[in-house]
């Protein structure tokens, strides 16, 4: 199945577009079909993967290129022992207050550790994978960035993987990399706060809710809500038994601790 359907006609009109920054004119992938790979771990047994689109670097390593009009479609492999404050944001097309202040608003690797130490997961791989915000090339995506990615992970033998947007952007990009994990055989499942985006892309499975844009895994210091969100979307992913879309049901318990001064 093509990973994007119809790519001779996006590419075409990428080659037109003016790559302004706001993506007015801005060809959006569309696809009608979507690859899909049944989850055959339990989450108690899974070697999960955590991707990212947060433009997230390790300071003093170069930072993703945002200022092209291709993107960067590099892939920064980061070990889970790296520390929040050790982390930089090349970011693009989302505000980087929420994730600098609290990494796990987009980069939740604390909370997935409290999960492992729980036996929620049965780990979270050694390292997780940073990806520019903003690449708006598409081709190079479906074509470049997501075939070494599944590379990657089939090396390190991951059972799924969890992938986390932070730009009405790279909701497109990740959506193309779930589509092309799955074509190699590993489940996916991507957190959304843009139904549109999702309803465009089809990616195989996605958890959404009203969220926002750069605090896609929960509102910064409020590890809470962020574990309301990736237990909810981790349980999901067991029960699809073919490609969709589900709402968590995150924000009411969440707007009754906020109105309670608890958080």
């Amino acid at each position: 199945m093509a990973i994007i359907e119809k790519l001779p006609e996006f590419s075409n009109r990428f080659a037109r577009w003016n790559g302004n920054e706001k993506l007015s004119g801005y060809p959006f992938i569309e696809n009608i079909n979507t690859p899909f790979t049944p989850v055959r771990r339990a989450l108690p047994m899974m070697n999960l993967a955590l991707i990212s689109s947060a433009g997230a670097y390790i300071d003093g390593t170069t930072p993703f290129e945002t200022d092209s009009k291709d993107g960067d479609a590099s892939i920064k492999e980061i070990p889970i022992e790296v520390e929040a404050s050790d982390l930089r944001y090349a970011a693009k097309g989302y505000d980087p207050a929420a994730v600098q202040q609290d990494r796990n608003s987009q980069i939740p690797v604390d909370r997935l550790l409290e999960y492992q130490a729980n036996a929620v997961i049965g780990k979270l791989n050694e390292t997780w994978w940073s990806l520019s915000s903003h690449i708006p090339n598409a081709r190079l995506v479906a074509e470049d960035l997501t075939p070494k990615l599944a590379e990657r992970l089939a090396r390190y033998e991951v059972q799924a993987a969890l992938l986390i947007p932070a730009s009405p952007l790279c909701h497109q990009t990740l959506g193309i990399v779930a589509r092309g994990l799955e074509e190699k055989g590993i489940p996916t499942i991507m957190i959304s706060v843009d139904p549109a985006a999702v309803d465009r892309i089809r990616p195989p499975r996605t958890a959404y809710y009203a969220g926002e844009f750069g605090s896609v895994a929960g509102k910064p210091d409020w590890p809470e809500f962020q574990l309301r969100i990736l237990d909810e979307t981790l349980r999901t992913m067991e029960t699809f038994d073919q490609p969709g879309a589900r709402k968590l049901g995150v924000l009411m318990e969440s707007k009754v601790e906020a109105a309670r001064g608890e958080r």
